[in-house]
């Protein structure tokens, strides 16, 4: 039961991630928000390679597999997220702020590490985080207002993939904090789900602007007389 749950969740979050990617070179844009992608970047890579150098298991390959996946995801925040952000936002201080959320996404993994050990602080972290996802998620669909960089696939895996670890460290596990952060996770991803496909029966995308127009020139206010 334990390796089946680790592996549908391990399949769910790979799916979420090339759908992703597909969707992100598709729409020229980032397909996962931006605080939640330094976080997920950070947590699969710094459990990937703790899990594989100490303790070899599945979970730990899944995770490679998955921190791959993400820095394609990265590629795309990089390369288009500029134009999702203000004019006054230039191009260096984009790549300033970007570099400091992926650094802080890290430190962030580190203390949780440092503080409750490889396995809890995997699980509260990992747990954490996808409440968070859940929520940005919604706030990403309410902003573009619309699927631009989004699909039901991605809701529905997203849902899929958190559902199992509830299920097995919360439910089978008899850990009350990871089961009622699962279950917060599952009510908005089931929020999203519902928004995703409601906008897809509707055509899709609605009424939606697209990315700004992204110059090298730093933004400059008008001068009023």
């Amino acid at each position: 039961m334990d390796i089946a749950l680790i592996l549908a969740s391990g399949i769910a979050w790979t799916i979420v991630y090339i759908q992703a990617i597909r969707v992100g070179f598709r729409d020229r844009t980032y397909a996962m928000p931006a605080v939640v992608l330094g976080l997920n970047f950070a947590w699969e890579w710094t459990y990937a390679v703790q899990n594989l150098a100490f303790d070899p298991s599945v979970q730990g390959g899944i995770n490679l597999v998955w921190g791959i996946a993400d820095a394609v995801i990265v590629y795309t925040f990089f390369r288009y997220g500029r134009a999702e952000f203000p004019s006054f936002v230039t191009a260096r201080m984009f790549a300033g702020l970007s570099v400091l959320l992926f650094g802080m996404s890290f430190a962030v993994q580190w203390l949780f590490l440092a503080k409750f050990g490889a396995e809890d602080g995997a699980g509260y972290s990992a747990f954490l985080q996808n409440l968070l996802m859940s929520a940005l998620f919604i706030a990403m669909f309410v902003a573009r207002r619309g699927l631009r960089g989004q699909s039901v696939t991605i809701a529905v895996a997203k849902w899929l993939g958190t559902l199992a670890p509830t299920i097995l460290f919360g439910a089978l596990q008899h850990n009350g904090f990871l089961l009622g952060l699962g279950i917060m996770c599952g009510v908005l991803d089931l929020v999203y789900v519902w928004l995703c496909v409601g906008a897809k029966r509707d055509g899709g995308v609605g009424d939606v602007p697209e990315p700004r127009a992204v110059t090298n020139r730093a933004y400059s206010a008008p001068m009023e007389a």
